[in-house]
């Protein structure tokens, strides 16, 4: 299976946190599994804690990508096709970074692994 984590489940999962549910931590570390993070969720990160809305495990110039890199997660570019279809999803959810991850899994038939049930609006597979 092809997962796409969304940013609170990749940042639970790199400070293991109780938070991430069980269900979750399973399927990301099952060695089966592809392991993605979008270009997205690095820019989210950025953002938020250059505003200091977000706590990071380590320091952003060493997370993205390094660490991510060394737990085995592979970046997933935005690519125009992942554009096209944000541009045709409707806005069940506002969230612009959760936007283009629902659109990175429909395009590329991944499973989002996340908390936030706004992306079962959209028909994309995911755990939690």
């Amino acid at each position: 299976m092809k997962l796409l984590l969304d940013t609170h489940a990749l940042i639970w999962f790199l400070e293991d946190d109780p938070k991430l549910s069980a269900v979750a931590r399973e399927q990301i570390e099952d060695a089966t599994n592809e392991r993605w993070v979008s270009m997205a969720t690095g820019w989210e990160m950025a953002i938020k804690s250059q505003l200091g809305k977000l706590d990071l495990p380590k320091p952003f110039e060493v997370l993205f990508p390094s660490a991510l890199e060394a737990h085995g997660f592979s970046i997933l570019p935005i690519r125009a096709e992942h554009l096209h279809r944000y541009h045709t999803l409707p806005l069940h959810h506002r969230d612009p970074f959760d936007r283009m991850i629902t659109a990175q899994a429909l395009v590329d038939g991944m499973t989002v692994v996340g908390c936030d049930a706004a992306f079962d609006n959209y028909g994309v597979d995911r755990i939690w």
